[in-house]
């Protein structure tokens, strides 16, 4: 791809509403799933199991939305994922008992991966390689937006409707992004998608060719989606046993939120301009800093300085898994390429909070919270032995 003008004006609207209006939606209903469950009968740890089903569900679908959308294109992809969204909310609304409940939940997850792996595909096809990190981060950068307005527009509502309240604003905002997609312009004709894919080759086929980035970069992405999990877990964990209280702890997620959305953009620059690896490094080392340090943090004060500084290791990573996905993604069979990708990272999404708890059920939660640090070092590791020094190649867009 040879470098060409380009205007974020051309992309910002119909690439980035989207994905703002797709984090608002979330916002809005991820903190009030295990509350509906428990609304309609479920116990607490059934209600912890529904709301892990978004997780599941968008897991569970990776390789089928590479599928779908190297089928049906980007631009129909995130358009029909909006509307099995819409579709999946009206369920939770209508649900009397926790199962359909369950299912509603189950099937937003499942779209959710075919919207996350379209917008990646269409947003790696419209920007050009010598700004592709700054269009993912920024990419990454609107759905934190979104996830950080999304609480506070649906508490509005609910205040009149309940718990309902916040599933009509998460459909309210899928409808208007599945209108925005249908403006998304088409990147590629009917000849040459035709022609695509013909010769595409397999899921099984991509998996076995580029097997050495999923086991390093892929690996190393993996465990920086681990962290991320596990952060949401470890801060209110730690911040109930040093005694905080829960409007205190709120106060720091929320601050750790803005800290988070106030990066991204300099990250992308960065990455375009220096290499990957100059944001690649130093997000995996400060998130493993963080969590190391969270178990000697027993004061409120030392205790909000290192989740600041957690915030900033995650949002200077803005972009960074899309961003290493799409530099080593072959341009035929891209989307199956992506679907293994965001299979391995989600499957550290998954697992993270998962190993943090049985850690510190078995040993403590300090020790937990600072195993997982561990991970940010061995992907420090993994991303200084297979990411070069120098910045991204414009033309190739090899890193």
């Amino acid at each position: 791809m040879t470098e060409t003008p380009f205007s974020w004006r051309q992309i910002a609207i119909p690439a980035f509403g989207p994905s703002l209006l797709f984090g608002i939606s979330n916002g809005a209903i991820l903190p009030v799933i295990a509350l509906s469950a428990i609304a309609l009968g479920a116990s607490h740890a059934m209600s912890g199991v529904i709301a892990a089903l978004v997780g599941l569900g968008s897991l569970m679908c990776n390789i089928p939305a590479a599928m779908i959308t190297s089928r049906f294109g980007e631009r129909r992809s995130l358009m029909g994922a909006a509307a099995v969204c819409v579709v999946a909310l009206l369920i939770c609304i209508l649900a009397r008992h926790p199962a359909v409940l369950a299912v509603g939940v189950l099937l937003i997850g499942m779209a959710t991966s075919v919207f996350y792996l379209a917008r990646q595909a269409f947003l790696m096809e419209a920007a050009p390689v010598h700004m592709r990190a700054r269009a993912f981060a920024t990419l990454g950068g609107t759905q934190r937006i979104g996830m950080f307005i999304g609480p506070f527009a649906s508490a509005g509502l609910m205040h009149f409707m309940g718990l309902s309240g916040a599933y009509v604003v998460a459909m309210v905002a899928l409808t208007a992004a599945g209108a925005l997609s249908f403006a998304l312009p088409e990147l590629r004709s009917g000849s040459e998608d035709t022609e695509a894919q013909a010769m595409r080759p397999g899921v099984l086929a991509i998996a076995v060719t580029h097997k050495r980035a999923y086991l390093t970069l892929g690996l190393g992405c993996m465990l920086v989606a681990a962290m991320r999990a596990s952060r949401q877990v470890a801060i209110p964990l730690w911040a109930n046993a040093i005694g905080l209280s829960p409007t205190a702890t709120a106060l720091i997620f929320g601050c750790v939120s803005a800290i988070d959305m106030l990066v991204f953009y300099p990250a992308g620059k960065v990455m375009d301009q220096y290499g990957r690896l100059w944001v690649a490094l130093p997000c995996a080392l400060t998130l493993a800093a963080a969590f190391l340090a969270i178990p000697w943090a027993t004061a409120l004060v030392p205790f909000v300085l290192v989740c600041l500084v957690m915030g900033l290791g995650n949002g200077i990573g803005s972009g960074i898994v899309m961003t290493l996905g799409a530099d080593g993604a072959p341009v035929n069979g891209r989307n199956e390429f992506l679907g293994i990708w965001r299979l391995i990272t989600d499957a550290g999404t998954s697992a993270g909070p998962f190993v943090l708890a049985g850690l510190t059920a078995a040993v403590s939660l300090g020790a937990g919270i600072g195993f997982t640090g561990v991970f940010g070092l061995l992907a420090a590791g993994i991303f200084w032995g297979n990411l070069p020094r120098a910045r991204a190649n414009r033309q190739s867009g090899t890193v």
